[in-house]
């Protein structure tokens, strides 16, 4: 016992610096309620990374609810950014292989506020199974809007949505580890400058899904007051899919069958991440009917059972291109086109939509599948997210439609026409991804990044039309139904 006690007290002390006065008395030492955080201070922004919001998801804790953080002595260095959550390597991102990821980063403005500020956390993307808060420099937002940003960790893949007979709320522990995250902002708004009675949770891809999950979810009341989903609906469906959610009890079943030569849940908790990881990209979906999830958020959002607020909606023109180059990074002869959609939609729907998305003669059918996979299983179905909340809540809309912005995505193929606005391309407006904008998308970036503080501090992003188009030189009112052929999709499917 005394030798585990003396480790602890190591591991303790060797995050723990001394601050210099100077350093506390410019905001660069914050006191969270477990212990003193020292960040970094510029004459705009503050910064403070890895933030620990609940206890290291390892050992008896992996697959369990998120556990309290301990408390600290000394003064945490915050000076670095949160480190990933274990992983493999995807679209750039780096293989990761630590299970120790609940951390979160803040950032705030340099200047003391008047008046507490309104708080927005980023919940990041990457299909349930890759991405990290550290990806998402929050000082634009920060800065231009007078706001407090938060951006958060959370398990990811089979450790953030494994299930098995044997594990308590098996497939959303993930879910959970957001509103532990949350939990803390209530605790520490404050602190950081931040308003806890405005908080507004915001995320984009499962990012946007997660949005809808925790609006889903009773545990998650008071823990917020506004939500952004971008890309991420919250019936989202693809061709084959009854729904985007699946069920605890699927998720156990499918948990059970994977060749981790385990019987038990002890031998899975002894397991190697390098093991886990081999069957990562198997849970990709939130389960629900857990504790944390009781109804399926597509339910949810069908029949009112989501907490109601002011939430905007939104999506890109061309979310579709990213995924067709990935699945097909060469061309597709138009010659298969039918084919292949027939294969995704059945036969008795192949030729309704080969005849609404004809081929355009270019040799190539994938931008043609790209428009058919964008309209029916992303436009249409965020169309139908603000249909649905809009009857009991307010609810905002733009389509980001900027055909022209930088690829954030190394080595992506060739695809026929250019990817336009593909999905995830709004983001480096929001965020720092330092890629080079024109004057006309920075101007748009400006443009956004206000309407995103104003909604968080009003509920309004600031236009009157129910979608707002979002281009360089171009932000107006759009017909987003009747451009993606959201009356043939809902009598088709």
């Amino acid at each position: 016992m005394r030798k585990t006690l003396t480790a602890a007290v190591a591991a303790a002390m060797a995050f723990a610096v001394t601050v210099p006065a100077s350093a506390q008395n410019n905001g660069a030492v914050v006191r969270t309620d477990k212990g003193l955080v020292a960040g970094t201070v510029t004459s705009t922004y503050r910064t403070f990374g890895n933030i620990p919001f609940a206890a290291p998801p390892v050992g008896a804790n992996r697959w369990r609810d998120p556990q309290p953080a301990a408390a600290w002595q000394g003064v945490r260095d915050a000076t670095t950014p949160s480190p990933d959550c274990a992983q493999p390597a995807a679209l750039g991102q780096p293989e990761s292989r630590t299970e120790d990821c609940l951390y979160l980063n803040v950032t705030t403005p340099a200047r003391n506020p008047a008046r507490p500020r309104p708080v927005m956390v980023w919940i990041h993307g990457g299909a349930f199974v890759s991405g990290a808060a550290r990806m998402y420099d929050a000082r634009w937002l920060a800065t231009k809007n007078d706001a407090v940003i938060v951006t958060i960790n959370y398990r990811l893949g089979v450790f953030g949505f494994f299930g098995h007979p044997g594990l308590p709320d098996s497939g959303a522990y993930g879910i959970s580890d957001q509103q532990a995250a949350l939990k803390w902002v209530q605790r520490n708004a404050r602190a950081f400058g931040g308003n806890p009675g405005n908080v507004t949770i915001f995320g984009e891809s499962a990012g946007g899904l997660s949005v809808c999950a925790q609006l889903a979810s009773p545990r998650a009341a008071g823990l917020f007051h506004k939500a952004i989903i971008q890309s991420g609906p919250c019936a989202t469906t693809f061709p084959g899919q009854e729904s985007g959610w699946r069920s605890r009890e699927d998720v156990e079943k499918l948990g059970a069958t994977q060749p981790l030569g385990c019987q038990d849940v002890a031998c899975l908790r002894d397991l190697p991440v390098a093991k886990l990881l081999e069957v990562h990209n198997v849970f990709t979906v939130p389960a629900y009917d857990t504790r944390v999830l009781p109804v399926d958020p597509a339910v949810a959002q069908k029949t009112g059972r989501m907490h109601r607020m002011p939430t905007l909606v939104g999506s890109t023109h061309d979310e579709a291109t990213l995924f067709i180059a990935m699945i097909w990074p060469a061309t597709v002869p138009e010659t298969e086109y039918r084919t292949l959609i027939a294969g995704q939609y059945g036969e008795n729907k192949a030729d309704q939509i080969v005849a609404r998305y004809r081929v355009n003669g270019n040799g190539d059918a994938r931008d043609e599948i790209a428009t058919v996979l964008t309209d029916g299983s992303w436009a249409c179905t965020t169309h139908d997210t603000r249909q649905q909340l809009g009857r009991r809540a307010k609810v905002s809309g733009y389509e980001f439609t900027d055909t022209n912005v930088p690829m954030i995505f190394p080595d992506m193929p060739e695809f026929p026409g250019g990817y336009k606005a593909y999905h995830a391309s709004e983001l480096p407006l929001l965020f720092d991804f330092g890629v080079p904008l024109t004057p006309g998308q920075q101007k748009l970036s400006n443009y956004m990044i206000a309407a995103w503080g104003r909604f968080a501090r009003t509920g309004e992003p600031g236009w009157h039309s129910q979608v707002q188009s979002l281009a360089p030189g171009a932000i107006t009112g759009t017909d987003f139904a009747r451009d993606h052929q959201c009356g043939f999709w809902s009598s088709t499917m």
